[in-house]
């Protein structure tokens, strides 16, 4: 029974530095910076007209008002979302995250 109870024991310790080193590699990856953007829509232009902008001009975009803005974490959609102001800022209220298997198969490409 001593044996058993000796066994049970360092089983439990494993356990537990099992999870405290889990607790490491989590944390060491806590750190990574990450560039996060958000893209409200595309165009292309000349550079004779991006020169000619100045304050007040308009810039027409691919999108209509109303549709979701894509996130990127490292140029990889990862999410669609909605503009919202919160306190006097704006914000993304996030409407659709992309699936894991579909960020996996982007990373391919």
């Amino acid at each position: 029974m001593a044996n058993q109870n000796d066994s049970n024991q360092d089983t439990k310790a494993a356990g537990a530095q099992g999870e405290e080193s889990g607790e490491r590699e989590l944390s060491f990856i806590l750190d990574i910076p990450l560039e996060l953007s958000v893209e409200l829509g595309k165009t292309r232009m000349l550079v004779n007209d991006l020169l000619q902008l100045s304050q007040g001009s308009i810039v027409e975009l691919n999108k209509l008002a109303g549709e979701p803005l894509e996130v990127y974490i490292n140029r990889k959609l990862i999410a669609r979302g909605e503009v919202v102001v919160v306190n006097e800022k704006f914000g993304v209220r996030l409407t659709d995250i992309i699936t894991p298997m579909d960020r996996v198969k982007s990373l391919t490409n």
